[in-house]
């Protein structure tokens, strides 16, 4: 086990927490139901994508020499041989001086290769008088230029979302390779901590940090399991976590990490496992403890909210995108600091803070403090070399 709150850099610990990421495996769903999960390998096009020539307006499919030179003044004169219907072959072919109707999405007719749009063109009778010259290829999408056969059609550790389904359904693909949506368990501790549905007597706190945990999870792609409020004893920690670490595919212990008599979640997690990290140079959070029991990663995260949260959304989150095969798309702005944020080098400082009109205004408040993590848009993150930042300013603003 690793010396008690013996400081490790953020980059270190942010290393050490992808290294023990848990392999999930992969599954199979319905396509119905791969909204958000994580592609598991490359889908490919088992064939070109749309499949055929088709017009991209409603116009007039020709053979695009016919209708050079033509104007306003000198339109091209073409004999309407018919129509194109939608969802069918087209009954004939386009040759020299003739033309067919053709909707938007009707397939090309053989010897047309572009196609003049109503908005160019008039008919008198059985003839077409197109206004506008088309190149070969205009107002026409390619059998292959969606996706040609072979082509990666999404590629693997891609979340899925709306638009994406609907290109899987094009491609005919109704079952979907994703990733096993990762299980976190959420254990809460302290004498002081009660359900969130207790009335309040003197000297207890309501269990913020198991819904803050498990709703982190979730926003991740992860399922949460909740295992309840342990008291400060190592007895009754150690069944609980082994039962989570059976259950779970990552672990979170809310409080019991900081230099405390009564803190013992590294004591038990060294006594079941490895501590690989206790403390990180991150204010706030020092006294995050990273481990593993067997081949399940535990995380020991600081009890008061705040500190949580800087935790999660620092050392935790890369964890679960490696874990889930996604990438962390971090949201990021860079604004005017409002005003000085004071910092100490050898520690990476993460201040809250609130965006608004262009600027960045520092939401200062202490660890345990719920307001401001609501109060807040997300932090300025001032590196372990510097004493701060000061008004005016361009700081880069990393969004909750």
């Amino acid at each position: 086990m690793s010396l008690f709150l013996e400081v490790v850099p953020v980059e270190e610990a942010v290393e050490v927490a992808r290294s023990i990421a848990p392999e999930v495996g992969t599954e199979e769903v319905g396509l119905e139901d791969a909204l958000h999960r994580v592609l598991a390998e490359d889908v490919t096009a088992a064939a070109d994508l749309p499949g055929f020539d088709r017009s991209v307006v409603d116009g007039y499919a020709v053979t695009a020499r016919d209708t050079t030179g033509a104007s306003e003044a000198l339109p091209a004169m073409l004999s309407l041989k018919g129509r194109v219907e939608m969802g069918q072959a087209p009954p004939g072919t386009v040759e020299s001086g003739t033309c067919w109707y053709i909707p938007t999405g009707g397939v090309l007719p053989p010897g047309a290769d572009a196609v003049a749009m109503v908005e160019y063109s008039e008919t008198l009778e059985d003839e077409v008088l197109v206004h506008h010259a088309v190149a070969p290829g205009e107002n026409v999408l390619s059998h292959d230029e969606d996706f040609a056969a072979g082509a990666v059609v999404l590629p693997a550790g891609r979340r899925l979302t709306p638009q994406d389904l609907g290109v899987l359904a094009s491609a005919g693909v109704t079952r979907v390779p994703v990733k096993k949506v990762p299980v976190v368990g959420v254990i809460s501790t302290g004498n002081e901590v009660v359900p969130a549905d207790t009335p309040l007597a003197p000297g207890r706190v309501r269990d913020a940090n198991s819904y803050l945990c498990a709703g982190f999870a979730r926003e991740h792609g992860c399922e949460a399991k909740r295992y309840g409020i342990i008291k400060d004893d190592p007895a009754l920690l150690r069944p609980v976590l082994t039962q989570a670490v059976e259950e779970c595919d990552l672990v979170l212990i809310s409080g019991g990490s900081s230099k405390d008599v009564r803190d013992m979640s590294a004591g038990v997690i060294g006594e079941l496992g490895t501590v690989l990290v206790h403390g990180i140079a991150l204010s706030p959070g020092k006294p995050t403890i990273l481990g593993r029991v067997e081949t399940t990663p535990v995380i020991g995260l600081p009890g008061h909210p705040g500190s949580a949260y800087i935790v999660l959304t620092t050392v935790v989150a890369p964890l679960l995108a490696r874990a889930a095969g996604a990438p962390v798309a971090a949201r990021r702005v860079r604004v005017r600091l409002a005003a000085n944020i004071p910092s100490a080098k050898g520690r990476e400082d993460h201040v809250r803070v609130k965006v608004e009109a262009g600027e960045a205004v520092p939401v200062f408040g202490k660890s345990g403090l719920l307001n401001t993590l609501v109060r807040s848009d997300g932090v300025v993150v001032v590196p372990a070399t510097r004493e701060g930042f000061e008004e005016g300013d361009e700081v880069e603003v990393v969004l909750w």
